[in-house]
């Protein structure tokens, strides 16, 4: 027993917090920078006409459960706040083997959306507006039936993300803190209070500084106060901080880039069905490396599907795992 909490249901199981959205990605045929004139900034007013737009289904939460369900993770739970449209949503998930039952639908309102324009060198102007998500603030991880292996706290409601880092320090919880796009919604106590309490931290490399800046730690304090980091790089792949060693992880080669939106999110997914089954840490990045990577070759962030086999099999046309992966295909 840990806490309030009775092992009823799952175990070694992950709890995903966050954002559930609905993604409009939009295309720009030419270069953000071409058109911003940093001598004018205060004064900047511009509208870019794109070539396409899709609607896809998205948010954080779902994106990282997505990807532990595709790499044969039993049930990876959601647990969000929706809006009165999404039950189309819910079944997908349902279909693909993510745990709904904790996702709570707000009637009156719609679920978040997330407006995404991405430029040709896969930089990206965002909009998000958050909907229902903004009552998760009102719904505490005390409703789960269950204590939970892991609690990913990831952007949702800032209140929320807040009301998470301290139930689950009440609960004795571990919970990886991914503050990601909300660090310049939260302020420097807060961001610091989720650092100082987490199990383990995840960024990418300008969010990386901007978390230094604001809360005053430099890279040894926080690597002393977290059991891992990690720090994704873009192309440069990523940066693993744990048991006093530094892990280099390559970028997975693509095949063709069709959108960054979710690339990410794919990665968190992936790193953490390696860390579900205790592999190294170098093996967990490149996991989640080849997870990223196929939804970089993808419109969506939910439009890639592969089978563990085809995983696979892919993984080891790069990377050598001496033969651990065959733990991924036995529990298949």
């Amino acid at each position: 027993m840990q806490g309030d909490f009775v092992f009823l249901e799952f175990t070694m199981s992950i709890v995903c917090t966050g954002s559930v959205a609905y993604d409009y990605l939009m295309k720009f045929p030419g270069y953000f920078k071409d058109h911003i004139l940093p001598d004018n900034l205060e004064t900047l007013s511009l509208s870019f006409l794109v070539e396409s737009m899709t609607k896809v289904r998205g948010g954080i939460a779902p994106n990282i459960a997505y990807t532990l369900a595709l790499l044969g993770s039993e049930k990876p739970i959601v647990f969000a706040t929706v809006g009165e449209d999404f039950e189309d949503y819910r079944i997908w998930l349902e279909n693909h083997k993510v745990e709904t039952k904790y996702i709570k639908q707000i009637d009156g309102v719609f679920t978040a959306s997330f407006f995404a324009n991405t430029d040709k060198a896969n930089s990206q102007i965002a909009s998000f507006y958050p909907g229902a998500m903004t009552y998760a603030r009102e719904y505490s991880l005390k409703e789960l039936k269950f204590s939970p292996e892991l609690v990913v706290i990831s952007p949702n409601d800032p209140i929320a993300m807040n009301r998470y880092v301290d139930e689950c320090a009440q609960l004795k919880i571990p919970y990886l803190f991914d503050p990601s796009q909300q660090i310049v919604r939260m302020s420097s106590e807060e961001i610091r209070n989720g650092v100082e309490g987490a199990y383990s931290l995840f960024v990418n490399e300008y969010e990386y500084q901007l978390l230094q800046k604001y809360t005053g730690l430099n890279q040894d304090e926080i690597t002393k106060i977290v059991k891992f980091l990690v720090v994704t790089l873009g192309n440069k792949g990523a940066m693993i901080y744990a048991d006093d060693h530094e892990f280099e992880v390559p970028a997975f080669p693509v095949e063709h880039i069709v959108d960054p939106t979710g690339v990410g999110d794919a990665f968190r997914g992936g790193f953490l069905r390696g860390y579900q089954e205790n592999f190294s840490w170098e093996l967990c990045g490149k996991i989640g490396s080849l997870s990223a990577a196929y939804c970089l070759e993808q419109n969506g962030t939910q439009s890639h599907h592969y089978s563990v086999e085809e995983f696979v099999r892919r993984f080891r046309m790069h990377y050598d795992d001496n033969g651990e992966l065959d733990q991924l295909l036995n529990k298949n």
